[in-house]
């Protein structure tokens, strides 16, 4: 055992700036490794799981050291790399490095502390009876009734919020204890196993047993004979030959079959016919991999090649072709590049030998182009080499259809990783991508756990902070969506742009793809930041959809629209269900209606902690707020003036679904939303039903536009084209073109030409028309100039300051001093304060400060400014109770 006196610093799982230093106790010098988990004590009493991250000999000078408590782990849980994304998250994203913390690890690695309060067995009685306080003698009797009491439990018996001091004072007296109860949150899965024994594995001892239990016990037989059908013991072959493997089977399996198995087994273990144990086992379903990678056609082989070349593999690899890995392909003279189209494929250059390596590439393919089968040619390389992949997609909704795709032809080397899963499932897969060997060299900084058994981990913005090792590629699907911004809590980080951090601390590549990227990032590729490929035909020939115009102000003059649908709209649903074809209807509103309006006096109900309206969901019967989940029966008149005439105003995916089965009675028609995705498997359930035809028409949110690929939708609809184009947002023309042009992509994807209708009030409109015309360059290049004139990005960067408090009063003053004092050092860089649209929420009043910052500006120095002014604003004793939110690039 090591004499030397060690510290470390660690990363505790909560909101504070620095990391804190503790003493290591001698008897622990040699368990401590960067990385592992220690049991630490911080503020008064309270035990946390904290994170070593440093480990020096090296006491703090501000205040005296702590000895940590316990070491949790044998291994480490946290790599280096992955304190390197932290720490450059919390910089870049200017919140806490506990912060990081939480978002990062999955809550199974986070300990529950609770303080409970045990009697010192040592204590007596008679000896301090004469020196405790009444409230100290009711603890004491309490104790002596219930053995164990919460800090909750001691409050409510001496009916006061605040009792540390009356727990410190029992505490030195030596009348009780406190006994920490830190609870590890996950469980291994245990499974109960059925193996036959040896004794019964002979084929004549078989014989004997089979003509004892048929007499005998009928009911042991069927148990024995479904255990043989499991385990496959009889050969496809020879089914007289018994195989000599004892095969193992889940007796839940065996129980499921055979009714009253349970109560059958233990006789049968008893008569040395069975063993009956138990072993921890994996919560993932395994698959097998003997799908072969389809042939890439000449376009996508094209773009392929590009992207390799661009990434610099060409040379260190190989590729074309060929077998990954074994040999460079040879150009041979009659591989000619595409002359038929030469727009099909462009590059942000010729690509001469010369040119410099790119570590990002962007590849902008329209819908249906076959981006994934030049993903899956990419990721089969990069396994070859022996390197890990990381798929990063928007949606829980899109991980469903493309995990399926990608396991045909990866199987097992596939790995999931979102929010659905439970706190079980994450830690299980976190712990098999992190297969630690043992390291002697535990306190240097070039330790590094060793990994993995997933080869390729497909997830949602969570599997950002997986501990990847050995990363060869990240590939960001739909590199435009918003939903990989994390808006709360903190850290309100970008998985787009943490993913190319972390592909650069392992050295890797990092693919973007889309068919509407973001505007930043195609202005980065045409600059030539990123490198760029792009695909402008669908695979196959297939065509583009036809897209036409509803103009619903028009049909309303003549009173022709049937509740919220055109007959234009309706036509075209009516001819695709007569073809046996499936239909998807596109309205960015969740509920039945918007609000519930008073035709008298015009009064709507509003939540109670909010500044909304509330939207009424029939499915419930209930007025909803969709920021607070505050919920009332619907009134049966008006508060304000007491009419009884109410009436639902604006319309929202359940009302759609509601009155389309009046117009078609026959139509199996079925909802995709927040509302009825809600459990673990409701988007593959929604999805497979509408994949295998048991859904002729799907209403849903923006959950419909995002990659999904079914074979037989022939034609989609855009019910309010004009609610996206009016949002008071820089971004909304963007956005709406992204949304408009991602879910028209869901029409004729496989063999017809599909029909996109787009209900609106402005059929005029520029971004409807270049939707229209698929015309993205269009879009692009005026909204470029829009962002130029108005210091937007990709010309600024942009932080959002929020000041939040309870108070109204107090958000404008505090509001009002903060802007001031950043004017004062960034001038006209500064806009606001501002209310946003939703001012108030869950009771707390919101108001905005809006940052612009120069491209070519130190953002270092910047944020540093900014920082020091937030602590000063924070440590003056007016504005204490104010909370302050920083969004580092809001989207």
């Amino acid at each position: 055992m090591s004499r030397t006196t060690y510290f470390v610093d660690v990363i505790l799982p909560l909101a504070v700036p620095n990391l804190f230093t503790y003493r290591v106790p001698y008897d622990l010098n040699d368990a401590i490794a960067i990385g592992k988990r220690v049991l630490v004590q911080f503020g008064r009493g309270k035990l946390y799981s904290a994170l070593i991250r440093r480990i020096h000999e090296n006491p703090p000078k501000q205040y005296e050291a702590k000895y940590i408590d316990s070491v949790l782990d044998e291994n480490p849980i946290v790599n280096l790399k992955q304190f390197e994304l932290w720490d450059w998250m919390s910089q870049y994203y200017m919140c806490n490095i506990g912060d990081v913390m939480v978002a990062a690890l999955p809550g199974g690695l986070r300990l529950a502390s609770e303080t409970k309060i045990v009697l010192n067995p040592d204590y007596y009685d008679k000896k301090l009876s004469e020196i405790i306080s009444d409230k100290e003698y009711l603890i004491i009797e309490a104790l002596q009734i219930r053995t164990v009491l919460s800090i909750h439990d001691v409050s409510e018996i001496l009916e006061q919020k605040t009792v540390y001091h009356i727990l410190k004072g029992l505490i030195e007296k030596g009348a009780v204890l406190i006994q920490e109860e830190l609870k590890e949150k996950f469980k291994p899965k245990i499974e109960s196993f059925v193996r036959i024994t040896q004794y019964a594995d002979n084929e004549e001892n078989l014989k004997n047993i089979f003509s004892t239990l048929e007499k005998k016990a009928p009911k042991q037989l069927d148990v024995l004979m479904t255990y043989i059908k499991l385990s496959e013991r009889y050969s496809q072959t020879a089914a007289s030959q018994l195989e000599r493997s004892r095969s193992e089977v889940k007796k839940s399996e065996i129980i499921k079959r055979v009714s009253g198995a349970d109560a059958a087994l233990k006789p049968m273990v008893e008569k040395n016919i069975f063993e009956v144990y138990e072993r921890e086992v994996g919560r993932f379903a395994t698959f097998d991999n003997a799908t072969k990678i389809t042939q890439l056609n000449t376009i996508q082989q094209q773009v392929y090649e590009s992207i390799q070349q661009q990434f610099g593999w060409l040379s260190e690899w190989g590729g074309g072709s060929g077998e990954w890995g074994e040999k460079k392909t040879e150009k041979k003279e009659d591989q000619k590049p595409n002359t038929t189209n030469p727009e099909l494929l462009t590059t942000n250059s010729e690509l001469k030998k010369t040119e410099l390596k790119k570590d990002v590439v962007l590849l902008h393919g329209v819908t249906s182009s076959g981006k994934t089968e030049i993903y899956v040619k990419l990721i089969e390389q990069v396994i070859a080499q022996g390197k890990q992949v990381l798929y990063l997609l928007p949606e829980i909704a899109l991980t469903t259809q493309i995990i399926n795709r990608l396991r045909k032809y990866f199987g097992n080397n596939v790995g999931v990783y979102h929010s659905k899963f439970n706190s079980n499932e994450r830690v299980e897969l976190w712990n098999t991508v992190l297969k630690v060997e043992d390291n002697e060299a535990k306190k240097t900084t070039n330790y590094e756990p060793q990994t993995t058994n997933y080869k390729l981990i497909v997830g949602a913005r969570s599997s950002l902070f997986l501990p990847f090792s050995n990363l060869g590629l990240v590939i960001v699907d739909e590199e435009h969506d918003t939903s990989y911004k994390q808006y709360d809590p903190s850290p309100r980080y970008n998985a787009r742009d943490g993913a190319i951090y972390l592909a650069h601390l392992h050295k890797a590549k990092t693919l973007l793809g889309s068919a509407t990227p973001s505007l930043e990032s195609y202005y980065n590729a045409q600059e030539g930041k990123y490198g760029f490929v792009q695909i402008t035909e669908r695979f196959g020939g297939v065509q583009m959809p036809e897209i036409v115009i509803a103009d619903i102000k028009e049909a309303t003059k003549k009173k022709m629209m049937k509740s919220h649908f055109s007959p234009l709209l309706l036509d075209t649903v009516t001819k695709a269900l007569q073809a046996k074809e499936q239909v998807i209807l596109f309205q960015n509103r969740r509920g039945f209606a918007p609000q519930l309006e008073c035709n008298t006096c015009a009064w709507v109900p509003q939540c109670i902690n909010c500044d909304v309206s509330l939207t009424y969901h029939k499915a419930s019967n209930q007025l909803r707020c969709h920021y607070c989940g505050y919920s009332i029966k619907p009134p049966n008149k008006c508060a304000a003036c007491g009419d009884t005439n109410l009436r639902m105003k604006g319309f929202g995916t359940e009302k759609i679904e509601e009155e389309l089965s009046i117009f078609y009675p026959k139509a199996k028609i079925a909802r995709m939303d927040l509302d009825t995705t809600r459990s673990k498997f409701a988007h593959q359930h929604i999805i497979q039903d509408f994949e295998d035809g048991n859904i002729d028409i799907l209403v849903g949110t923006q959950m419909v536009t995002k990659g999904l690929d079914f074979d037989n939708v022939s034609m989609v609809g855009i019910l309010n084209a004009d609610s996206m184009l009016n949002f008071p947002d820089f971004r909304s023309f963007e956005r709406s073109f992204q949304l408009m042009a991602q879910v028209s992509g869901r029409a004729g994807r496989k063999n017809k030409r599909g029909k996109v209708i787009i209900q609106t009030q402005n059929p005029d409109h520029s971004i409807i028309q270049d939707v229209i015309q698929n015309n993205f360059l269009a879009m692009y290049t005026q909204q470029l100039s829009d962002r130029k004139e108005f210091n937007y990005p990709p010309f600024f960067r942009l932080i959002e300051i929020t000041v939040i408090h309870k108070d109204a009063d107090m958000v404008n003053d505090a509001a009002k001093f903060l802007a001031d004092e950043l004017k004062h050092h960034f001038k006209k860089r500064v806009l606001g304060p501002e209310f946003p649209i939703v001012s108030r929420i869950r009771n707390l009043y919101h108001k905005n400060i809006l940052l612009k910052i120069e491209r070519d500006a130190s953002v270092v120095k910047i944020k540093k400014i900014v920082g020091e002014i937030l602590v000063q604003f924070k440590s003056g004793k007016d504005y204490k109770s104010v909370r302050v939110n920083i969004d580092v690039d809001p989207m």
